[in-house]
């Protein structure tokens, strides 16, 4: 009975999978970001932001990108060797590719040059400030001491005088990047052996800058790009823009790589106030996939009668991980005087550990995925699928493994009343006289989103439900259009709900974001404010992560014992609880897509190229998912 129930099943998808095919294909892809996402940057060296660059990587082609398994792929570069393990990577450009304006016009060639000026202009501090560096001045011989030489003459001559270089000269001789313009030849030198650096070669600090566009536009020209004056190079161009309406990306005529690559004619992003009003335009036909939120799903999910109740698909994990950024220089809502009550509390690790253990987040949770919010909850801070030991298992395992966390699917793992309990008495006792309970804990949200004021309550139940509100109360704010500005700049909010997603494999990529007195380190210099504490208990904490992570960092030969110590260094940032690992994006959706067509990758910027995509002009139904799922997993 069970062999023939199989059978049916089978044939079932089999014949789903035939049904689909034999629909219309899409050719015209109507797609969307909400509001608070719109792009901010054309520039593609410069961004550093998920909502920038899942357009820019359309634009422009960088050496590798990704297949819809996560394998590497030529891009740019046709192929790529090493031929010393990995102290040095030689990248090999196809042929014909060329830069081009949004209408198509010929520009100039593509030419490995354009790989060293991509890489100047990342390095130079007056042209790009600090943004993308901290990979390449890791990785590249070299690079750090040009940035520093670079940061030196900006404070020193003034900017002018770092505008001026380019790649001969300072570069050319401390960094260690060769280009043969004959040859289509990009050797990059390493500091060690980097077995993981083709993965970075998928990243937009390595990617390609025409010097000849700079000189057309200047420095300061190229820093302010827009659509309308960049060139493109990639498999599509931007030819309308309306910020906060909408954008359109049209196939690029003559793209070098056509006879290989699979476009739609054009691909419309719409910008939208929420996912609720995404769903009532893919219901009028104007969107052909929307994500769920809770309350949509919900009503689809519990009336098998709702014409879309067929086409349920649960999304494939994306590769951000969710964290809950605490922030530990704060000030009060004038954004300027500090909130002393906050800043000493957090400071306090017992405060800290009575949340990491209080807070049950299955209800939020739920906010993206009411029919099974387990599958969204998140155990560490480097997001799964980054990095493998050399027998398959997953970085995260052995993170869980130092914190002694089981997985189990059915539970919130973290939720630990007991131990929240008694964090919760020690911190007050440690705190009394020096605080005033309970702490208010500020939350920002986008004044004009109902979903995000509906996700704030939820939030505020959980605070109060589970530490009580003698001891903290959660306060929803709002702000008006820009996070960064009326927010995050002036220290407004006592944490941030964000997520990052790996640049290359290797768990360096997130813990890197986090160490004290680091520059380039983007979460510690731009939401936790780390080093501007000055408890010399929290001060020392994080001293004592980055120790680790610069000793895991200089672990070159041996991939199963780098992974070992960074798993030591994340465990010892999250038993400080440093950060709370929040929850990751596994969500509902109603799509013409097929999922498993797309480029696929836990890192990297690559996943948003509309390329070799397999859509339709009928939504997919939940059993043609599963079947493709099947097809997949067994290529």
């Amino acid at each position: 009975m069970k062999k023939l129930l199989a059978l049916v099943l089978a044939l079932a998808m089999i014949l789903s999978v035939a049904s689909i095919a034999s629909a219309d294909e899409l050719v015209n892809l109507n797609t969307y970001e909400t509001q608070a996402r719109e792009l901010e940057t054309w520039n593609i060296h410069y961004s550093q932001a998920a909502a920038d660059l899942n357009v820019l990587c359309n634009l422009i082609d960088g050496l590798l990108t990704n297949d819809n398994h996560g394998n590497l792929k030529p891009n740019a570069a046709k192929e790529y060797f090493t031929e010393d393990g990995g102290k040095t990577w030689t990248f090999v450009l196809n042929e014909g590719m060329t830069w081009f304006t949004k209408d198509g016009a010929y520009r100039a060639d593509v030419k490995a040059s354009d790989w060293a000026t991509g890489l100047e202009w990342v390095l130079n501090y007056a042209k790009n400030d600090s943004y993308n560096v901290s990979m390449p001045a890791e990785m590249i011989a070299g690079a750090n001491d040009y940035y520093e030489y670079t940061k030196a003459l900006t404070e020193s001559d003034g900017a002018e005088a770092a505008y001026a270089l380019d790649i001969t000269g300072k570069f050319a001789e401390m960094v260690g990047i060769a280009v043969d313009d004959e040859a289509g030849t990009i050797t990059y030198t390493l500091v060690d052996q980097l077995p993981y650096f083709p993965s970075v070669a998928t990243y937009n600090c390595l990617y390609p800058l025409s010097a000849d566009l700079v000189a057309e536009v200047g420095v300061q020209g190229y820093r302010d790009i827009t659509w309308e004056n960049m060139w493109y190079s990639g498999a599509y161009t931007v030819t309308s823009f309306v910020n906060q309406n909408q954008k359109v990306l049209t196939k690029s005529p003559d793209y070098w790589n056509d006879e290989n690559c699979e476009r739609f004619d054009t691909v419309t992003v719409k910008m939208v106030e929420s996912v609720a009003v995404a769903y009532q335009l893919f219901t009028q036909g104007e969107l052909d996939h929307v994500s769920l939120d809770q309350a949509t799903l919900m009503s689809i999910y519990e009336d098998p009668t709702n014409d879309y109740y067929p086409n349920l698909v649960e999304s494939r994990p994306t590769k951000y991980s969710y964290q809950i950024h605490l922030v530990y220089n704060k000030n009060l809502e004038d954004g300027e005087t500090p909130d002393t009550n906050w800043n000493t509390a957090v400071a306090n690790e017992n405060f800290r550990k009575s949340l990491y253990y209080g807070l049950d987040l299955t209800n939020y949770l739920a906010r993206t995925n009411a029919i099974n919010p387990q599958s969204c909850q998140n155990y560490c801070y480097t997001g799964n699928g980054v990095a493998f030991t050399s027998d398959g298992t997953d970085y995260t395992k052995l993170v869980r493994a130092e914190l002694g966390l089981d997985y189990d699917a059915a539970t919130y793992n973290r939720y630990d009343p007991e131990k929240a309990a008694e964090y919760k008495a020690a911190a007050m006792a440690e705190l009394e006289g020096k605080v005033t309970f309970p702490i208010q804990i500020d939350y920002y949200i986008a004044g004009n989103s109902t979903v995000a004021a509906q996700t704030a309550k939820v939030l505020e139940d959980i605070f109060a439900e589970c530490l009580g509100s003698e001891y903290v109360t959660l306060k929803t704010n709002t702000y008006i259009s820009s996070l960064a500005n009326e927010v995050r700049k002036p220290r407004k909010a006592s944490f941030f709900i964000n997520g990052w997603g790996a640049d290359f494999a290797d768990p360096v990529n997130f813990l890197g974001q986090e160490t004290y007195d680091d520059p380039q380190a983007y979460y510690a210099n731009y939401y936790s404010n780390c080093n501007d504490a000055t408890d010399p208990d929290l001060i020392a904490a994080y001293k004592e992560f980055t120790d680790l992570v610069v000793a895991a960092k200089a672990i070159t030969d041996d991939m199963d014992a780098r992974y070992a110590a960074f798993a030591k260094a994340e465990a010892c940032f999250l038993g400080h609880a440093l950060v709370i690992p929040c929850s990751y994006e596994v969500g509902w959706e109603l799509t013409k897509v097929n999922n498993y067509t797309k480029v696929y990758s836990m890192y990297g910027m690559q996943a948003y190229r509309y390329v070799d995509w397999e859509a339709y002009t009928e939504p997919i139904t939940t059993e043609e998912m599963a079947a493709y799922a099947a097809e997949y997993a067994a290529e």
